[in-house]
Parts: structure tokens; C-alpha cells; sequence
């Protein structure tokens, strides 16, 4: 198999060669940096929930970090959605920050120069594009 020429998607790979699940690590994080969030999860099933959020994150972060095929379009609907119940625009962009302070952490050694420049623009991009309307 060889490794993706896209650093946002071989910073996946790498790190999905080291972890099997990142939901425990991303949540963890995102709790630790927000403890505001602590609550919004405590109902019975969340786990899937968490499981089920950073998964369509992670898809559509691998759509606009290439071809824009149309689930990139996800992250404007759920910044509109998150706000409409009242997670702030600014908590719900930190969520992909804190995916890539996770991957970065992760692969620590095998991180290059590429993945972390690739990873800044993609979350200014993220930021400009998840408007809410």
C-alpha cells in the first residue's frame, strides 16, 4: 500500500497505523480544552454519538482537504446546525483543531514539515468556509 500524496489524508493513515480508534482521544482532548463539553455528552449512548460525529468530521475534512466531491459541504450544515442549539461557531471550529493537535500527537516523529503546513491552511480554509448563514 502506498502512502497518500495528500499530508492531511496520510496524516490519517499514519495515524490510524498507530491507534484503532481516535474518538477516546479526540474527546478526551476536546473535554480537557473545553470543559463545557463535558455535559453535552453525558446521556446514555453517547459514545456512538462521538463516534458517529468524528467519523463525518473526519470525512469531511478529507473531502475538502482534496477533491470537494460534496461531503465538505457538511462542515457549513453542522456549523449551522451546532449554533442553531448553541455551540458557539468558535467550539465547534476548535473540534478540527482538536483532531489535528491529536494527530500531531500521535505521530509525533513521522510528522513532516508538509502535514503540519497542510493542516494550518486547511483550518484557516475551514474557518472562512463554515459560515453560518
Amino acid at each position: 500500500m502506498t502512502a497518500s500524496p495528500n499530508p492531511i489524508e496520510l496524516s490519517f493513515e499514519l495515524a490510524a497505523s498507530r491507534c484503532a480508534d481516535l474518538a477516546p482521544r479526540v474527546y478526551q482532548r476536546l473535554c480537557e480544552r473545553h470543559p463545557e463539553t463535558r455535559a453535552m455528552f453525558r446521556s446514555q449512548g453517547s459514545e456512538l454519538v462521538m463516534g458517529s460525529m468524528l467519523a463525518l468530521a473526519i470525512e469531511a475534512i478529507l473531502d475538502f482537504a482534496d477533491a470537494r466531491r460534496g461531503h465538505f459541504r457538511l462542515i457549513a450544515c453542522e456549523a449551522a446546525s451546532h449554533e442553531a442549539y448553541g455551540t458557539s461557531r468558535d467550539l465547534f471550529i476548535a473540534f478540527f483543531a482538536i483532531i489535528r493537535d491529536t494527530l500531531r500527537d500521535l505521530l509525533d516523529d513521522e510528522r513532516s514539515g508538509d502535514i503540519a503546513r497542510a493542516w494550518h491552511a486547511l483550518l484557516i480554509e475551514i474557518d472562512a468556509f463554515a459560515v453560518p448563514a
